[in-house]
């Protein structure tokens, strides 16, 4: 027409006019559904066979009718907003076709800009899933959260019926030794000696619970032992307890890692011995978790056990019968979370705190503690062997004890556990233990009038004949006792001595251990994969199938390492260094397993692939010389001939990250696999705060990654002008007169005094720095949050109780940091990322703000790189102080799983308040939510409103006496990584709140299967969860792409081709937990078989979740998998539910 342009149109890509239709389609069946319900609630008011059906309406229902179309009406309007984002993205579609990022810009105001996303994404919530993390009503727990303190004296006067049942076991204490020292001193001549002693009498009972070191004794005995093991636990002489590799700590752990040992004991368990753990024991970990007794519920265990839980809340809980409890999960609607749980009353699981309320008496029914013995009674009232002459005397003394610890539980069945550490290593223990009790036993049982049966017993006999007593099925609710919600957590064993200070020790391998799990998904899924398409192909006589013995080897390390003393970091030094080694070991093999699976995956044609362990195909992305070192990322040389990356995407969700690459020329340009080029940015890489690497740059490129997926890029010398962006980097030496080495070709510009405060922003965050210290000052979008950040010391107490590797016992409140000299601050701006990194005498802080489309760019990266390796007796934490007004709550994780509110106790000492963070802390208020993510677990406060703060690192000179015999001096050079998230909150959710609206007005017309609730409606239970975006921002957090550069070594490179396993893409809610190919009869060997575990996770709808990058859709727990593996068990899981899918056959 006049004035119009004529513009050709080429060819829309399939995928593209796929996607236009099905939104058109969408936004179509939208509109008509709502207007078709117009109708109909039209015609519910003018139909004319009701008027002869049912006469008239009367006038008032009319009216009624009237006003509810009335609202309809309203509600569509307010809808308007969701009916122009469809328009908009249909247009942008329309103009965009789907390809590569879009490069960056430089305008002439010197400011980096990243033109709009071609790919427009979605955010679709379906409300049924905003109702989905928070269940309904429900049942109301008796107990929830922590439990007052009441003082109970050890002398009450108590009667009662009993039936002792006595556990003998071995604890286990791995933190003096080495798990093989261990083994070969002590653990392998406890079982011998059960194996031979549990024979002589049928009435003997004995329980085990780690099965690291069980398997250890099984490889080493004889097929005639194996089966006299099978007989003993088939006619329940012996019972496997928990059946995890390990006892694991339950403050520190992440589910991952717990599920996975889980499985690892349970499997070995079935093949071996042919036998599924009923009941868990946990007397040694630090604090309890409620994500455990909900692992065990969906292990199909029916009661747990637990020891270690702060001395007033036993009081308390002593002396209102509560001892024994159902635990549910504090986000369970009903009852299906609940699982039976016994805590044990006393002091401690040894001899002399487990008989009754009276040390000294139960000290001398210790037998291994007679007279001429090594260990003695502490309170110089020795043991004496039962006769014929004393047995009368000595039963009726145990026999008080006993009733007056009966007293303290609500049935008549009583548990007594026999045991301790290094126990029953010799038979003449175990004749000392099983024949004098037997003697008190065989006195007990003869005499009626005393109303007793006492017999030797294990853990599952204690709750079977408990469940008898009170005549119920296990697994049921007995009458009368109550319903408990929350954790144990923080633990005290007496005065103000709390357990708070593991949460941090040793934080260089808690990161380690966790940079470990992240690679052991990524090596089960991609090795599952691979060997999946292998056998498909015919191939897998070619695979390397041994690799699945380096995944048990790793399984089975990291399994080791949740151990109760070594992820705690609670073990002696050189213990700590071999378990450094296992994780290292394994992590070097799980590289290698990655590598080979990523090698067949890619290659265009399968056929040319061999393996060739000597010169592997693919190289590593980074190095460790050492297991306590931090890792060096590969140099990729580069010449006239392309090198080619293959960049692997753990997460199940397609994700827009900048990966980043070192290379030796500052000449570099990254094309994709079709030729086409990638936006990227080059930079310096400094050794220092001044000291630049020579012949080294990061070129960091912005690039799609498929979900589960290998991408394949290219790396080619560029000296045509074609090359990467280069940032820019200011230097304040604020007054240092420091020597700087200069970056040949990448801008560098120096300032002696420090800088004024300045800010750095992308579309969607504004993060402004302090200029004399590079620290955080304000942060937020539009509407300014203010978020500081500053640097603490906490000391030690002057007086004989000192903070050490378990406890932290602070001199007072933390004073601020004060380093010798001011900092040195490096400000680097790029197109796709600027960064603050400030040098301080212990720490070295970098914050990142990327530029970039997704969740990238939605928060702000942080890390700590601490080395307080000349401190004496301090500890360093980083506060962030905020303008939320969250006042004495904040919210921390349970082991990346659960989220549990926590209150700040004014009347507790400062210590008390600190929680254990596996991955994340926040604090909110009516409008915001400030969340702290972390790659590691530490130690977690709020202790003022609108503050969030973590420890660090700790050293420590002495030992605190629990055990372990030395300080905390063995510090290493530590990288802590965050992100830190602020979110609005919605004024109000108009999706949700529209569907939620339609769905109460459907139910108030009387329409039949309708729900309602707002996704804010809660019961009076302390619940809350995370945001959609914290969620996946945790996972990008601890799942970084991985990128293995192909071999220089091969001159006649084969085809590539990107590697896209999945056809559709999952629900955002929705996280593979792993694909985990299950071992063959030969246990070095793959079966056919993996599991795949699946975690729905439960989220807070009321947080905005904008700009996601990928197309983010729920679908109410629903993936459709064609022909999948069938799900073995489901259930509920932190607001989210968690499936376990095995026997899927390849």
């Amino acid at each position: 027409g006049p004035g119009g342009r004529c513009e050709a149109l080429g060819r829309v890509p399939f995928g593209m006019k796929l996607k236009k239709q099905v939104t058109v389609c969408g936004a179509a069946i939208f509109c008509v559904a709502v207007f078709s319900l117009y109708l109909m609630l039209d015609r519910v008011q003018h139909d004319p066979t009701r008027h002869q059906s049912g006469g008239n309406f009367p006038r008032s229902q009319i009216s009624v009718l009237q006003n509810r179309i009335e609202q309809l009406e309203q509600l569509l309007e307010e809808n308007h907003e969701i009916i122009s984002h469809i328009k908009d993205s249909v247009l942008e579609l329309t103009a965009h076709a789907e390809g590569q990022p879009a490069l960056p810009q430089h305008p002439l105001n010197g400011s980096w800009v990243l033109p709009a996303e071609s790919r427009p994404s979605f955010l679709s919530v379906s409300p049924q899933d905003c109702q989905f993390a928070l269940g309904g009503k429900g049942q109301s727990p008796d107990l929830q959260g922590s439990i007052p303190g009441h003082l109970w004296g050890p002398g009450s006067t108590l009667s009662g019926v009993s039936q002792p049942c006595l556990l003998p076991t071995d604890a286990g204490w791995w933190c003096l030794e080495t798990f093989d020292k261990y083994y070969y001193d002590q653990t392998q001549h406890i079982l011998n000696s059960m194996l031979l002693k549990m024979q002589e009498d049928p009435r003997r009972r004995f329980i085990w619970s780690e099965i690291s070191f069980f398997s250890k004794w099984w490889d080493n005995i004889s097929a005639q032992k194996r089966a006299a093991v099978r007989r003993l636990v088939g006619n329940g002489q012996l019972e496997m307890v928990t059946g995890g590799w390990v006892m694991p700590d339950e403050a520190n752990s992440h589910y991952f890692a717990m599920i996975d040992q889980l499985i690892e004991g349970h499997q070995w368990l079935e093949k071996n011995i042919g036998v599924t753990p009923r009941s868990g024991w946990a007397v040694d970990p630090f604090g309890y978790s409620s994500t455990m007794p909900y692992l065990l519920k969906r292990s199909n265990l029916t009661a747990m056990l637990i020891q270690r839980v702060h001395y007033s809340i036993k009081k308390h809980f002593a002396a209102t019968q509560n001892l024994e409890f159902m635990w549910r999960q504090t986000w369970d609607p009903d009852s299906s979370t609940d699982i039976l749980c016994h805590m044990m009353p006393f002091y401690s699981y040894d001899v002399p705190h487990t008989c009754g309320p009276d040390p000294k008496i139960c000290c001398q029914f210790d037998f291994k503690r007679l007279p001429g013995g090594r260990i003695n009674c502490p309170w110089k009232v020795p043991p004496r062997a039962i006769t014929d002459a004393n047995v009368a005397e000595r039963a009726q003394l145990l026999l008080d004890q006993y009733r007056k610890k009966s007293k303290l539980y609500r049935s008549k069945v009583l548990l007594v556990p026999l045991g301790d550490d290094f126990r029953y290593d010799k038979p003449q223990e175990w004749d000392a233990q099983f024949l004098n009790y037997q003697r008190i036993f065989d006195f007990l049982n003869s005499r009626p009038d005393l109303h007793v049966q006492a017999q030797f017993g294990t853990l599952s006999d204690y709750f079977d004949a408990l469940y008898k007593k009170v005549g119920i099925v296990p697994g049921m609710r007995p009458p009368g006792f109550p319903v408990l919600t929350g954790d144990f957590f923080s633990y005290a064993d007496r005065e103000d001595h709390y357990w708070t200070g593991y949460f941090t020790s040793r934080p260089f391998y808690k990161s380690l251990d966790r940079v470990l799990e992240s690679h052991l998904r990524g090596a089960e899924i991609l090795y599952s994969l691979a060997l999946a398409h292998a056998r498909r192909a015919g191939a897998d006589g070619r695979y390397p199938l041994s690799d699945y013995a380096l995944l048990t080897n790793a399984r089975r390390n990291l399994g080791l390492f949740q151990h109760h003393d070594a992820i705690a970091g609670t073990a002696k030094e050189a213990v700590a260094v071999d378990y450094g080694v296992r994780l290292l070991h394994s992590l070097t093999n799980l590289k290698r397993v990655i590598i080979n699976a990523a090698h067949y995956l890619v290659l265009g044609d399968k056929d040319t692939y061999h393996h060739n362990p000597a010169a592997p195909f693919l190289g590593m992305d980074e190095t460790r010389s050492s297991q306590d070192s931090l890792p060096e990322k590969t140099v990729i040389k580069l010449d006239t001939s392309p090198r080619f990356l293959v960049v692997f995407n753990p997460l199940e969700q397609e994700r827009l990250s900048v990966v980043p690459v070192l290379v030796d020329t500052p000449h570099v340009r990254v094309l994709s696999e079709e030729g086409q080029p990638l936006p990227s940015q080059l930079s310096a890489v400094w050794n220092s705060a001044t000291d630049v690497v020579p012949d080294v740059y990061q070129v960091s490129v912005l690039v799609r990654l498929p979900a589960l997926g290998l991408r394949v890029l290219q790396l080619h010398k560029s000296l045509d002008g074609h090359a990467a962006p280069r940032a820019s980097t200011r230097l304040y030496l604020h007054g240092r007169d420091a020597p700087v080495r200069k970056p040949e070709a990448v801008p560098l510009h120096i300032f002696p005094a420090a800088a004024d405060d300045f800010c750095l922003e992308n579309q969607h965050l504004q993060a402004c720095f302090l200029g004399r210290t590079g620290l955080l000052q304000v942060t937020g979008e539009q509407q300014v949050h203010r978020v500081s950040s500053d640097f603490l010391v906490y000391g030690t107490r002057t007086s004989k109780d000192k903070s050490g590797a378990y406890l932290f016992l602070p001199d007072g409140e933390a004073k601020p940091y004060t380093p010798r000299d001011p900092p040195v601050v490096r400000v680097m701006e790029g197109p796709l990322f600027s960064e603050v990194s400030s040098y301080y005498q212990h720490v070295q802080t970098v914050v990142r703000l990327y530029n970039v489309p997704g969740v990238e760019g939605l928060s702000l990266d942080v890390s700590c790189l601490v080395d307080i390796r000349d401190h004496i007796n301090k500890e360093l934490a980083l506060r962030f102080s905020t303008d939320i007004e969250s006042d004495d709550t904040f919210f921390t994780d349970l082991n990346g799983f659960q989220i549990q509110a926590r209150r700040y106790q004014r009347k507790l000492p400062l210590q008390a308040n600190f929680y254990p963070m596996p991955a994340m802390a926040y604090i909110q208020d009516v409008q915001s939510r400030l969340t702290l993510l972390t790659a590691q677990a530490l130690g977690v406060s709020s202790l003022r409103s609108g503050q969030l703060e973590v420890i660090l690192d700790r050293r420590l000179m002495q030992d605190d006496n629990r055990g372990l015999g030395q300080g905390l001096k063995d510090n290493k050079r530590t990288c802590n990584r965050f992100r830190l998230l602020l979110e609005r909150r919605s004024t109000a959710n108009k999706s949700s709140g529209f569907f939620s609206k339609l769905v109460s007005m459907f139910k108030a017309l009387g329409f039949p299967g309708t729900r309602t609730g707002s996704p804010e409606v809660q019961d009076e239970r302390p619940i809350s969860f995370p945001s959609l975006l914290s969620h996946i921002t945790s996972v990008h957090l601890n799942a970084e792409a991985l990128v293995m550069p192909v071999a220089l070594e091969n001159p006649a490179l084969p085809a590539l081709r990107s590697f896209v396993p999945l056809a559709t893409t999952l629900p955002c809610d929705f996280h593979i937990l792993n694909l985990r190919t299950l071992q063959a009869e030969d246990d070095s060997l793959p079966s056919a078989e993996a599991a795949l575990i699946l975690h729905r996770k439960g989220f807070d709808c009321s947080l905005e979740a904008k700009n996601l990058g990928f197309n983010c859709t729920t679908s109410q727990g629903k993936v459709g998998s064609g022909a999948g593996p069938a799900v073995l068990w489901r259930a509920w899981a932190g607001g989210a539910r968690l499936a376990e899918a095995a026997a899927a056959t390849f």
